[in-house]
Formats: C-alpha cells, structure tokens, sequence
C-alpha cells in the first residue's frame, strides 16, 4: 500500500525537512485490525500532548480522519504515523511559516511466536543507557538513536527484547516495551518524568488496573526490584502483554496479575 504525505500518496519527503535533519518531529505505531486503527484516541491524544510540548501545530481532528481512511483501506498490519515540523534553511532555528508533515506508512503486522504470551519471553540486559531529558520524557519523539544502539547488543533471536536502565541506573523500559514488576499483587512500573517512551498500552493498563482490584504504584525502579518481584511482564500496542520468563539469573512465572492484564490488553487489541 502507498504511503501518504499529507493525505496524497506519496514516495518521498522534501531533503530539507526537519524530521529527517534533526529528528524534529513525533510518531505512532498503531495495530490495525478489520480496517480500525485500534486505541486511536489514546494515541491521538499523546500525540496532542507530545505536539503541545514541540509547539508543533496540527489540526487533530483531520489527522483522525485521515488515519481512518488510511486504516479503513489498509485493513490489517501496523501503521506508522509520523509528524515532522516541515522544511527549514540550514540551522536549528525553525520557520513559523513551514507547516508540519503528515506520513502514513502501512506495514504487515508481525508475527511473534505464541510462547512469547504464553511462557514468557527472555530480556537482554542493555548497556546503553537512556539520558535523562525531562523536556523530552514520556514523548515518543523521531530520535531514536538509543533505542538503535540497544537493539544492535544483541542478535541472538532467544531474546525477544531488551531491557534500558537510565544513566542513573534506574529500570525504565525496553527498547520497544514498558516494563511492568508485581510484588505482594502490587503493579509497579517506571516514573518516566526523566526519561523513556510512555506507551500507549501502559496508560491502557494502568486506567484498568483499578477495576480489576490491583493497586498499582508509578516510581523509581532499580535492578534490586526485579529480586524482589514474583511477576514481570511488558507490553506495547502492538502484541499487548508479554510476561518475562527470564533476565540473567532470574526467572519468573506467568503470575495471575500477568493474566488479568494480559486477557485485558487481548480485548482492546481485537477488532
């Protein structure tokens, strides 16, 4: 399927834009599902808030639109959704009158082995560390280069993902997933005022969480929590849930707070 530049298929984006010199722009990956772009509000709405804090202007009531048609034509797989500032002369100051760039990219959903969800997945311990930039936090912004340096530690395909510390050696996520820790049937995850990608999928869980009776707490993690938990699991907007099996010398059971969020997640990820 053609990729679109603001609403018109298109190949190509200008070699002055922003997005590609600086990485000046947000995106979203959505699971696409009988012609629905699944969570699309929730992604829409980080993406407002991402836009609000680059002081990027975007009509969002037309960028739902046009994900919806683009979806409704894709039928199933994942779609990217990028904004980037727009065109600008060399040099970091932006021009006001360079509006941004919509890109809508198609691409077919993966396919992950079904033990990732049912016995868990095993975690890569990561040596690059996330730098801490409370301006950039939580966004899910066009750098990605620390995600790109952590994927590239490992080939080994018996991980199925890597977990990131911070420079101050602080648990946040892996380098596609947030990370989830139960201890006592407490849900526990990273505070990412600092640092990391608040997914879409985590704020899913965490509004949940209530109504199916877990406590959950948001705050500092460190390597010695990961000791202490009877349960570990990641999740993206993508696959959902994936319970941890292992990180080097620890191993973990699918729990049942695992289950109830990941039947949960299951609900929201099917058309």
């Amino acid at each position: 399927m053609d990729s679109w530049l603001d609403g018109q298929p298109a190949e190509a984006v200008g070699l002055r834009n922003r997005g590609l010199a600086y990485g000046d722009g947000l995106f979203e990956t959505l699971a696409v599902r009988g012609g629905r772009a699944l969570l699309l509000h929730r992604h829409l709405q980080r993406l407002q808030g991402g836009c609000q804090r680059l002081a990027l202007e975007q009509d969002m009531a037309l960028l739902a639109d046009e994900v919806q048609r683009y979806a409704e034509l894709m039928g199933e797989g994942v779609l990217k959704l990028m904004l980037l500032r727009g065109d600008s002369p060399r040099g970091y100051a932006t021009d006001p009158a360079s509006p941004p760039r919509r890109i809508l990219q198609a691409s077919a959903l993966p396919v992950y082995p079904p033990g990732h969800a049912e016995q868990g997945v095993r975690l890569f311990p990561c040596q690059t560390r996330l730098a801490e930039q409370p301006l950039l936090a939580g966004l899910k912004h066009l750098n990605r280069l620390e995600q790109v340096l952590a994927r590239a530690e490992w080939r080994d395909p018996a991980f199925a993902e890597g977990l990131m510390l911070d420079t101050g050696g602080r648990l946040i996520e892996g380098v596609y997933s947030n990370l989830f820790l139960v201890n006592d049937g407490v849900l526990r995850t990273a505070d990412l005022s600092r640092c990391g990608v608040a997914g879409v999928m985590r704020g899913a869980l965490l509004a949940q969480a209530p109504a199916l009776g877990i406590t959950t707490v948001v705050g500092e993690l460190w390597p010695a929590d990961l000791r202490r938990a009877t349960e570990v699991f990641l999740c993206n907007s993508v696959y959902g849930v994936w319970p941890v099996q292992s990180f080097t010398d620890l191993r973990w059971s699918p729990g049942p707070v695992t289950r109830k969020l990941q039947a949960f997640a299951r609900t929201l990820l099917d058309a």
